[in-house]
């Protein structure tokens, strides 16, 4: 995906996150993310726009201590969630192609990587949002399915603070039906290593994950049970991804 696309759906999963929460009610418990009720997603959801945003204009090298999340609850949260996210779109989309600043991992440019990140991030909550709702969820396209399964598997797996660690080696191989892209992933004591394609580190996997890519989007942000998806070989790998993958 390109960097306006990631743009549009920056801007397209804010307002569908929030019109989720509306309906839902700002108690209302999230069940993808035990621990939280509507206002904490939007307190969380809506801090992180606003410390992406403050690094983009500023253009800062160095990574922003995050503010503290809002008390801010019902109406008065819902505006300053809204404020938040279009002042973030408007930064993205108003910064210059050639922008430095921090980023988590490395990535082809920063902006690319922000837009790229804040359209997963935006995704993966109003997915939350809409698990905290109830009824039909919003189908996620293949194209962007694919783009964060290659974020979460290349970006944030490949950094020393993966969790995904074993100390007899395995491979875990992941395969989208829809989109024909595969992910092989070898899991050792160090962080993960992957490449796309059945070839290159092992002609054979411990389990293989299949779905459609949407499919293994949720489950490897851990938004669906790995259930959801079909699994051939040592079920102990999907339970070390499961376990572990938690993104911190």
């Amino acid at each position: 995906m390109e960097i306006p696309e990631h743009m549009d759906v920056l801007a397209a999963e804010g307002l569908a996150l929030a019109s989720a929460a509306r309906e839902a009610g700002t108690d209302a418990q999230v069940p993808t993310c035990p621990d939280w009720r509507v206002r904490d997603l939007l307190r969380h959801t809506g801090m992180v726009h606003r410390w992406v945003t403050g690094m983009v204009v500023e253009e800062s090298s160095t990574c922003h201590e995050a503010a503290d999340e809002p008390t801010l609850d019902g109406e008065a949260l819902f505006e300053r969630f809204a404020e938040g996210h279009r002042l973030l779109v408007e930064a993205l989309r108003a910064a210059p192609a050639g922008l430095e600043c921090w980023t988590v991992f490395p990535a082809r440019s920063s902006l690319a990587f922000w837009a790229r990140r804040q359209a997963h991030e935006t995704a993966i909550h109003r997915v939350d949002a809409e698990s905290a709702r109830g009824g039909t969820r919003t189908r996620i396209a293949a194209a962007h399915a694919e783009d964060g399964i290659d974020e979460l598997l290349a970006g944030f797996h490949a950094r020393d603070r993966s969790r995904v660690r074993t100390d007899s080696p395995r491979t875990l191989r992941i395969r989208a039906v829809d989109t024909d892209a595969v992910w092989t992933v070898r899991l050792s004591a160090g962080p993960p290593l992957t490449v796309r394609g059945a070839t290159g580190l092992d002609s054979s996997a411990d389990c293989t994950l299949s779905g459609t890519a949407e499919q293994l989007y949720l489950a490897l942000w851990n938004r669906l049970p790995l259930s959801s998806v079909d699994l051939e070989g040592d079920r102990s790998v999907a339970r070390l991804w499961e376990e572990n993958s938690a993104v911190v």
